[in-house]
């Protein structure tokens, strides 16, 4: 079974109808054969993002709680590498959720993300490996 990261973009856009993204975010979770993951950082992105409407806060929260993604965990161990992430593409910048993100796919060995940003391609985990946008 196939695992990827998602970020915060295709996640939004798939709760917001009006977004440019959302029918390719939809057709994508559609697709996808595997397991999702992403950080808390990313649902709380994502649930600021559509602070517009509770309605559509809660059904990406139920979404997620019938298993439509899976949450990688950080960790107080985690907080040197988010740290050395952020310094390091300190000129792009890189968020908070951006760095879980990295942080996530190195620890779980995951190789793709599904993301809107561009950043990802320059982003690389403390091993030097980069993740592969499958989204965009």
């Amino acid at each position: 079974m196939q695992n990827i990261l998602i970020d915060a973009g295709p996640l939004i856009a798939l709760f917001d109808r009006s977004d440019q993204y959302h029918t390719r975010a939809v057709e994508f979770i559609k697709d996808f054969q595997g397991y999702l993951w992403t950080t808390w950082p990313v649902v709380t992105e994502v649930c600021h993002m559509l602070d517009f409407s509770t309605k559509s806060q809660c059904a990406f929260l139920e979404w997620i709680k019938r298993g439509g993604v899976r949450i990688f965990r950080l960790e107080e161990i985690h907080l040197e590498k988010l740290v050395a992430l952020t310094e390091k593409f300190d000129d792009v910048p890189m968020d908070l959720a951006d760095a879980s993100l990295v942080v996530a796919g190195e620890e779980k060995s995951f190789a793709e993300i599904a993301s809107i940003d561009s950043d990802f391609y320059i982003y690389r985990d403390l091993r030097n490996k980069y993740l592969t946008n499958v989204f965009v």
